[in-house]
C-alpha cells in the first residue's frame, strides 16, 4: 500500500466546527523506557523531538458527549504555549498546524481510532486579531444622513 506513516491532514478536516482547549499541555512519558524512580520523555520517532499532548473539546454539535474531548499530541522541542483566553469564553479557541492523523485499533475497544498531531498550537486566525473598533462618531453621521 502507498499510505505508510502519519497522513498530513488540515486542521477544518479534523475540527470543522474548531476546537477548544480543556487541559493543560503536558509532556507524554514514554511508559516502555521509564523505570521505577526515572521518567523517560518520549520523542517521535521521525524528527526526535519532544511529545506534548493537550486535551481538546470539538466543537462539532453533532459529535457524540463521549467522544467530544480528544487529545491532540504537539511535537516541540519546548513546551507549546496555548493561547491567550478569550474574555467572555469559558474554554480557550485554538487551532493547530501541520496536523497529521495515524490510524490504529483501540485495546480496549477493538475499533478504529485516530492519533492527531500536530507541529504547533496557536490562536484561530479568526480570534487572533480583535476586529477594529469602529468609529461611532462616523457611523452616527452616515446613519444620520441616510
Amino acid at each position: 500500500m502507498a499510505i505508510q506513516g502519519p497522513i498530513p491532514i488540515g486542521f477544518d478536516q479534523v475540527f470543522p466546527h474548531g476546537c477548544y482547549i480543556v487541559g493543560e499541555v503536558e509532556q507524554v512519558k514514554d511508559f516502555d523506557a521509564s523505570t521505577n524512580g526515572r521518567t523517560v520523555y518520549a520523542k517521535d520517532k521521525t524528527t526526535g523531538e519532544l511529545v506534548w499532548q493537550v486535551a481538546v473539546m470539538d466543537a462539532d454539535p453533532t459529535v457524540k458527549a463521549g467522544q467530544k474531548t480528544v487529545s491532540v499530541k504537539i511535537l516541540s522541542p519546548v513546551q507549546p504555549v496555548p493561547p491567550a483566553p478569550l474574555p467572555g469564553l469559558p474554554f480557550v479557541p485554538v487551532e493547530f498546524d501541520h496536523m497529521t492523523v495515524t490510524a490504529y485499533v483501540g485495546q480496549n475497544t477493538g475499533r478504529l481510532a485516530w492519533s492527531i498531531r500536530a507541529r504547533a498550537m496557536r490562536a484561530p486566525r479568526s480570534a487572533a486579531a480583535p476586529a477594529p473598533a469602529k468609529n461611532t462618531a462616523a457611523t452616527a453621521a452616515k446613519e444620520v444622513a441616510a
